[in-house]
């Protein structure tokens, strides 16, 4: 009897919950159809462009607008997030996405496509921060590079099928079909959010105890259940690396002032800037460079279009194994490995063939090497910040990238207007050269807590 009731009276604690996964699974759901919304505007251009009389420059200001707004609403929803919380502005903003994706499939001319994008990039603009505040709340440490890792390989994974989907559906319907049908998964996950996903794991009804404390855990212990631990083996000597990354205890910012004037901040978001406008000229530009230049088919395109993509998933989620198991939750390693590595990438597409299958490859190495620091630059302001500063410092971040987004891809344009695509590599290769000499001035942060 009295083990019966010593069993009955036993916590929470001992019943499990993974919850956190779903809460990842549902992240990548949304950003994943997010992605497809702002990149299948890249699959639908070539299809457009002689109707709609648009030049290269017009392509890039068109893609420009998107991330001027997008750009526009990133602070302010990053310090509305940090004092409401995330959970009912990040549904509405879901559901004002697909809105305007199906605005666009109206379009009748250039200038409605615009004001097309100027409401998409300002729907979605509250979703990144939203997602990595969600993060920063519902994984321990220990979890958050993979888990970061996961949410941008997200948006990658929708570049990656939308190209030949759209092939088909521009070839079997016709190109505004592309937008009436994207818009329809959007209402569905804004429910599935609002329902499922609180701004606590405490406030959740799906977490136990168990899990509660475990993503508090702030200690590189693993926990198996309440009454066992696994210590994990001893730290490998890393001491070389923490030199080369310039790696030091610190404070945690815990104050807007002390993020606002923190250079390590500023640096990564100025290298965040330069890395996603490589990123997103890719997104927007590959497209025609692949029927312009290379001569391809629509569905050819559609197919080696989507290689950069598939490697930016598998970077994405390997960067943030990377940087969590081995580099032990420094952040910069992976940053510098990608602005480096880019470098090299961008120079090796100057002499890339036209055989299709050659040309898929190096593009699935280049969105395999782009990203894996891609994320990291997200995880690096959770290692400064103080938790309730860390949308503030993400939102400075993203604000920068979506700048990137806007800048590159507009000087694209008129590059191509002007010269080649051999010059618009070397200006992707310039701008990952000076994204890794801005790295090096940055700090790795150890706070006081860990």
């Amino acid at each position: 009897m009295r083990n019966a009731l010593a069993k009955e009276s036993q916590p929470e604690l001992k019943k499990k919950t993974r919850f956190r996964w779903v809460v990842l699974t549902l992240i990548f759901l949304v950003y994943m159809i997010a992605g497809a919304d702002r990149s299948n505007m890249g699959v639908i251009i070539p299809t457009i462009k002689d109707s709609f009389h648009m030049s290269n420059t017009d392509i890039g200001l068109m893609t420009s607008l998107f991330y001027l707004t997008y750009a526009a609403i990133q602070i302010p929803a990053g310090m509305y997030f940090g004092k409401k919380g995330v959970r009912n502005i990040f549904s509405i903003s879901v559901i004002l996405t697909s809105l305007a994706t199906l605005f666009t499939g109206l379009a009748s001319s250039i200038l409605h496509l615009k004001v097309a994008r100027l409401l998409l990039g300002a729907a979605e603009g509250p979703l990144n921060i939203g997602i990595v505040s969600t993060i920063n709340r519902w994984f321990p440490p220990k979890e958050k590079g993979f888990a970061t890792g996961v949410f941008m390989a997200s948006i990658k994974f929708a570049p990656a099928v939308v190209p030949p989907l759209c092939a088909f559906i521009i070839i079997t319907y016709g190109w505004r079909d592309v937008f009436y049908l994207f818009a329809i998964p959007g209402f569905i996950t804004a429910i599935l959010w609002w329902w499922f996903v609180k701004d606590k794991p405490e406030d959740s009804p799906y977490t136990s105890e168990s899990e509660i404390k475990y993503i508090n855990d702030q200690s590189p212990v693993e926990q198996t259940d309440v009454t066992k631990t696994k210590v994990p083996s001893p730290r490998r000597n890393l001491n070389w690396l923490d030199k080369l990354i310039r790696s030091k205890n610190i404070k945690p910012l815990d104050t807007n002032r002390k993020v606002v004037f923190s250079w390590s901040i500023w640096g990564c978001a100025l290298g965040y800037f330069l890395l996603v406008g490589i990123q997103y000229s890719i997104m927007t530009w590959v497209p025609t460079y692949l029927v312009d230049v290379k001569g391809f088919s629509t569905m050819k395109m559609g197919f080696v279009a989507s290689a950069p993509w598939i490697g930016a998933m598998i970077g994405n989620i390997f960067g943030g194994w990377l940087s969590d198991n081995v580099f032990e939750k420094r952040r910069k390693p992976n940053m510098i490995l990608t602005a480096g590595a880019t470098v090299l990438m961008m120079y090796s597409l100057i002499y890339a063939p036209n055989n299709p299958v050659i040309l898929g490859a190096l593009l699935l190495l280049t969105g395999i090497i782009l990203n894996l620091g891609y994320s990291t630059f997200l995880v690096y302001p959770m290692g400064l910040a103080s938790k309730d500063k860390v949308s503030f410092a993400a939102s400075i971040i993203n604000t920068a990238g979506s700048l990137g987004g806007a800048f590159a891809p507009f000087l694209v344009g008129l590059l191509l207007d002007s010269f080649n695509w051999n010059i618009v590599f070397v200006f992707f290769a310039g701008s990952a050269l000076l994204t890794l000499v801005i790295l090096l001035t940055m700090i790795e942060p150890k706070t006081e807590q860990a």
